[in-house]
């Protein structure tokens, strides 16, 4: 389904619904605030919307013009993805024998210092599917686009849960612990499923997904 977003008003209206889900999903519990307090660190970002060019969103193609992204600062990881609900089932996080604490965003990632912000152009890369990891890493950058972290890969589907797909699956390239290990996102007894795969490995279901820039608060 392709759904434009052509105006700055109907940017504003994306950013509205998106907030309400946030509050619907529970995520001011999560983060052990209330609802007014919650959305102290939310409200700020809607002003930022207008720097973002408006643009399709296009579940079949993997692209997206942007999603709130709420840090560990506010709600842990696992937490986070436990929140997420696609097709009446919920998300979770199997990474043994790591957890989802234990991945950093990898060296030189500019990321905004606050509890949230706004993850912009976002492609599920269905152009590096097949690709290992390593491999779609030096594309994405050639394009001069970012990889994605595990916080910005459990928000988009915290949003948009449709946007994970059976034939288009996704890595998190920037959120890594040290070893050959990279974060991804995929479907596991129908459920959303955040696990591993090696950095050398290709898979005919798994790419790696980007985005164009990300936007702090004021």
């Amino acid at each position: 389904m392709t759904r434009n977003l052509v105006s700055a008003d109907a940017l504003g209206q994306e950013f509205d619904g998106q907030a309400e889900a946030l509050l619907r999903k529970g995520y001011p519990e999560a983060a052990s605030l209330s609802e007014a307090g919650f959305m102290k660190h939310i409200a700020p970002l809607r002003a930022r919307v207008a720097e973002i060019e408006p643009a399709g969103e296009d579940m079949e193609a993997g692209r997206l013009p942007f999603v709130i992204v709420v840090t560990p600062y506010l709600v842990a990881p696992d937490r986070a993805m436990s929140l997420v609900e696609r097709a009446g089932k919920r998300g979770f996080a199997k990474m043994y024998p790591r957890e989802p604490g234990d991945f950093h965003p990898v060296d030189g990632l500019l990321i905004p210092i606050a509890p949230a912000y706004l993850l912009v152009d976002i492609d599920r890369g269905r152009e590096t599917i097949n690709a290992t990891p390593n491999e779609a890493l030096d594309r994405i950058y050639a394009a001069g686009r970012s990889p994605l972290t595990i916080d910005e890969g459990i928000a988009i589907l915290t949003h948009h849960p449709d946007f994970l797909q059976k034939n288009n699956c996704f890595s998190l390239l920037a959120s890594r612990c040290g070893d050959q290990r990279v974060p991804a996102m995929w479907i596991s007894e129908g459920a959303p499923r955040l696990g591993w795969c090696w950095a050398g490995n290709p898979h005919t279901w798994l790419g790696s997904a980007s985005c164009r820039s990300r936007i702090g608060p004021p």
